[in-house]
């Protein structure tokens, strides 16, 4: 008699969130009706608001598919600490103020049969003034690097074998680590079926934070990877500003460069970074009260 024939493989949605009351709900009940198999992995970085009492609800009445964890540390350390709990071939990456297509998973693992990498269409949801400026786009041997890790989908042998997220990083994170797999001979793939909402930020000031934390992340980028800027499309990044919103994102990200110009000489990023990290216990909220860093921006 042959072997039967295998099912799908199981896949892991990995997720960091922090103080995202407002939308867990969300993410977790779109993440509930993806199509099997598959499992969740969530890892709190000690929320202040009611997060992880939200998850808590989730996770006990549906034990096993939704499993919980506690980390401290930046999202490169919280991500790489869901990763080591997954269980599945495949791991797939979505934020805390995201959530999902009901064919997300469906299209993510039909694209990973064939694909180490691959990333998803992000769609804003909010406030058009901001929802309509552009990413600021690096491309290495004709791939897109910076496709956002709230959308993004890895073979797991390929994320193990790149060490997984650089967790020294504020941001950029994710763009570090899609450039160390193109390095590596992996290929990125689009898929724009995959679909991920996000929500974007409620008011000016936490969009030009977080304008002002990406511009700190390419400079740390920048620091790994030597100069970058000759990839980038400046003409189009310039070009491409339409009114006032658009150039104070752009400030905003350039002063967040220029802080870690002027602050990061004692924490200048090499190549070398640690790989290895103490495992979390699921449901402990204790579990990470001993490790430092900072929390996600």
């Amino acid at each position: 008699m042959g072997s039967e024939p295998s099912g799908p493989a199981l896949i892991s949605v990995v997720s960091t969130v922090r103080n995202e009351g407002p939308h867990i709900a969300q993410l977790l009940d779109s993440l509930l009706v993806q199509e099997p198999p598959f499992e969740v992995v969530l890892v709190d970085a000690f929320s202040r608001d009611r997060t992880y009492a939200i998850a808590s609800e989730y996770a006990a009445r549906h034990p096993g598919l939704i499993r919980l964890f506690r980390r401290s540390g930046s999202r490169g350390v919280g991500r790489n600490a869901g990763v080591r709990a997954a269980r599945g071939e495949f791991v797939a990456f979505i934020d805390g103020d995201c959530y999902a297509d009901a064919s997300w998973l469906k299209v993510l693992r039909a694209s990973l049969v064939d694909a180490p990498v691959v990333a998803g269409q992000m769609v804003n949801v909010g406030a058009p003034r901001y929802c309509q400026l552009e990413r600021v786009e690096l491309f290495q041997s004709g791939y897109d690097v910076t496709h956002p890790s709230s959308n993004l989908a890895y073979r797991r042998a390929l994320f193990e074998r790149l060490g997984g997220f650089d967790g020294r990083f504020i941001t950029a994170e994710d763009i570090d680590l899609n450039l160390r797999a193109v390095r590596a001979g992996g290929a990125i793939r689009y898929a724009p079926d995959a679909v991920v909402y996000h929500h974007v930020r409620t008011t000016i000031l936490r969009f030009l934070l977080q304008a002002f934390w990406n511009g700190y992340g390419r400079k740390q980028l920048t620091e790994k990877h030597g100069s970058l800027w000759g990839r980038y499309r400046m003409s189009r990044l310039i070009s491409g500003q339409r009114g006032w919103v658009a150039w104070a994102r752009l400030s905003a990200a350039f002063g967040g460069y220029g802080v870690r110009v002027l602050t990061g000489a004692g924490s200048r990023l090499t190549q070398e970074f640690p790989r290895a990290e103490p495992a979390v216990a699921e449901g402990s909220p204790t579990a990470a009260a001993r490790d430092g860093g900072p929390s996600s921006p």
